[in-house]
């Protein structure tokens, strides 16, 4: 805590003081760029991966970055998609995985939230995403491909349900909202995005410095 109340200091004291104008202009409203979506995971930071600044992300954060379906019951992810798209017109919506994702891991594990009943209803929504992994990729049994696989397809299958909400499918309809599937891979900084004409999850921007072309392959789907 005692880190967090300094952070507060030192922004208070030297950030917020040299872009008060910034923050004062946001008092009027805000515009975003897009609504992001991601895991609630603390190693995934969106401001911090797009270089952006207060009032240009519109974000949901949860567990497993999951949209449940249009109608689901006691979700507040459906307010925030219809806020973003109805009111403040977003122009994009990016669902965002990463790699390692504790949530995925659940989907293949379930015995790991056994005695967790709230993060095993939560995960019920990404139940396409399990009977996906379970069918049609048994034949990974490195733990780590079939992470990777079950962390691309979720953002896939977040992406339908996505389509399921009203306010998306009528924006979708009058060619106003474009949607987008990444994946972050944490340790390397490199961000995927899904490729609907090749199938696959190709990287965005440039190789990083002491990243192979080659190592970009494993983030692809299968």
């Amino acid at each position: 805590m005692q880190k967090l109340v300094a952070g507060i200091h030192e922004f208070q004291q030297n950030i917020f003081a040299s872009q008060r104008r910034m923050f004062q202009r946001l008092v009027d409203g805000q515009k975003p760029l897009a609504l992001f979506i991601t895991c609630s995971d603390s190693r995934v930071n969106p401001n911090l991966i797009t270089q952006t600044e207060p009032g240009e992300l519109f974000i949901l954060r949860n567990a497993g970055n999951i949209v449940p379906p249009y109608g689901a019951s006691g979700c507040g992810e459906a307010a925030t998609i219809e806020y973003a798209v109805s009111i403040l017109g977003v122009e994009d919506v990016v669902v965002c995985g990463h790699s390692h994702c504790g949530a995925m891991g659940a989907l293949l594990d379930p015995e790991a939230v056994k005695d967790l009943p709230a993060v095993r209803n939560w995960l019920g929504h990404a139940e396409s995403t399990a009977r996906i992994i379970k069918e049609n990729y048994d034949h990974l049994t490195d733990r780590t491909a079939r992470l990777t696989a079950t962390v691309e397809e979720n953002v896939l299958v977040q992406l339908e349900n996505l389509r399921t909400h009203p306010a998306v499918a009528a924006a979708l309809s009058r060619e106003r909202l474009k949607l987008h599937g990444w994946v972050y891979k944490f340790e390397t900084g490199q961000v995927f995005s899904y490729d609907a004409q090749q199938h696959q999850f190709t990287s965005l921007g440039a190789p990083l410095d002491g990243v192979r072309i080659g190592e970009l392959g494993e983030l692809q789907a299968i």
